[in-house]
Order: structure tokens, then C-alpha cells, then sequence
């Protein structure tokens, strides 16, 4: 998870301008993603990188991590 957290941040919130935001993301949606990374069906030098090291468990748990963040959105006045 430390990994993940260098560009998308602990609270799922992009710390990179490239990184997407992946708070209160659907959970399936990011096991999936992960997975083409790591098959190399998703190209992403870093992200390939980093899921190489990921096993299914672990997978799961970051996908779990991420989508049960709560975002809120102000609207402007």
C-alpha cells in the first residue's frame, strides 16, 4: 500500500498530476484495472512496476482500501 500512496496518496487523493484520484472508486473497477496492469493489457510503466509484487490478496485489499474512502464534493456557491 505505501507504494500506491507515493502518487495516489494515503487518503486516494493524486499526489502526481498524472495519477489519478482513486478515492470511493468502485472496488471492482480497481481489481480490474490492477490486473491488466499487471497481465499488461493496461500500460503504465510505473503502474506495471508496481503491481508485479501484488499478489490477488493483495489486490483485493488495495482495491478494498481505496473504494471504501469517502469523498465528498462541494458545490461552488
Amino acid at each position: 500500500m505505501s507504494k500506491c500512496q507515493v502518487c495516489h496518496g494515503k487518503d486516494g487523493l493524486a499526489k502526481l498530476p498524472d495519477a489519478p484520484n482513486i478515492a470511493g472508486q468502485k472496488e471492482a473497477y480497481l481489481v480490474k484495472a490492477l490486473i491488466a496492469f499487471k497481465a499488461g493489457e493496461r500500460k503504465n510503466e510505473q503502474m506495471t512496476v508496481v503491481v508485479k509484487g501484488l499478489s490477488d490478496e493483495d489486490i483485493a485489499n488495495v482495491a478494498a482500501y481505496y473504494s471504501s474512502i469517502k469523498i465528498s464534493v462541494q458545490v461552488p456557491p
